[in-house]
């Protein structure tokens, strides 16, 4: 493993080289698939399901949708402010940057901080059609959007390809975090996992190989620290199974 490398934090209320070409050319169809499996899950549930729990500890399904609606017009706002290059983070170094340990005050405040915004919408099923709406817009936004292009975004300057590959990641992974508690609801498109997948690679490095027989959804829960390694995993990942969780 190379030196320094830490287990990430960022997420609220979650444990979370040029990287480019390694991702899908039409990364927007990734993210438009993602977007739209979010939206089939909270579009098929009511106002009681969407206060269900998710993985992310503190956050109800209403809560966590509102986060994503903050990624959603994060998006748009990049998208519409095109910076010039050239990029100073890729798609995997982007979730490099958050290495702070979070505290237990840090994750009340960001599980109050949602639970009040999500609390400004007058019904729950309100963010769903607020999630809907700016969604669509952001993968539109993204369709439009030149592969040459330069956005910027949290005070980093990333490839158009890029960026929407950190939108797809995170989103991925939530989608996993919204449906715990809704057996019913579909599970993420294949095409969704792709981005993830290959975000976590760059993340766990060239001296390291995930277990094989792990799917892509079970690498993205373990290596987000949402499911636990076991004894097996701990064997076949070797030193490796130090840096993990990856991300939060």
């Amino acid at each position: 493993m190379k030196p320094g490398r830490r287990a990430l934090s960022g997420d609220p209320a979650c444990q979370a080289g040029t990287m480019t070409a390694a991702f899908p050319l039409d990364a927007s169809a990734a993210l438009d698939a993602t977007y739209a499996g979010i939206t089939d899950v909270v579009g098929g549930i009511d106002d009681v399901d969407l206060l269900r729990p998710t993985r992310c500890r503190g956050l109800l399904v209403a809560d966590l949708l509102v986060h994503l609606l903050a990624d959603a017009r994060r998006a748009l706002l990049a998208f519409a402010n095109p910076v010039a290059g050239p990029p100073d983070t890729d798609a995997v170094s982007y979730w490099r940057r958050y290495t702070v340990t979070r505290t237990s005050e840090d994750l009340v405040w960001d599980v109050w901080r949602h639970r009040r915004a999500a609390a400004a919408f007058e019904r729950p099923d309100d963010i769903v059609d607020a999630w809907a709406e700016t969604s669509a817009a952001a993968v539109g936004a993204a369709r439009a959007a030149p592969y040459d292009a330069f956005v910027a975004t949290q005070g980093r300057v990333l490839a158009v390809p890029d960026f929407v590959a950190t939108l797809v990641t995170e989103a991925a992974v939530h989608h996993l975090d919204l449906i715990v508690e809704l057996p019913e609801a579909p599970s993420p498109a294949p095409v969704v996992y792709g981005p993830a997948v290959t975000t976590l690679d760059g993340l766990l490095g060239d001296d390291a190989v995930r277990p094989v027989r792990w799917g892509p959804a079970e690498y993205l829960l373990k290596a987000t620290g949402r499911v636990a390694l076991d004894e097996r995993d701990r064997t076949e990942l070797g030193p490796a199974a130090i840096w993990f969780p990856l991300l939060g």
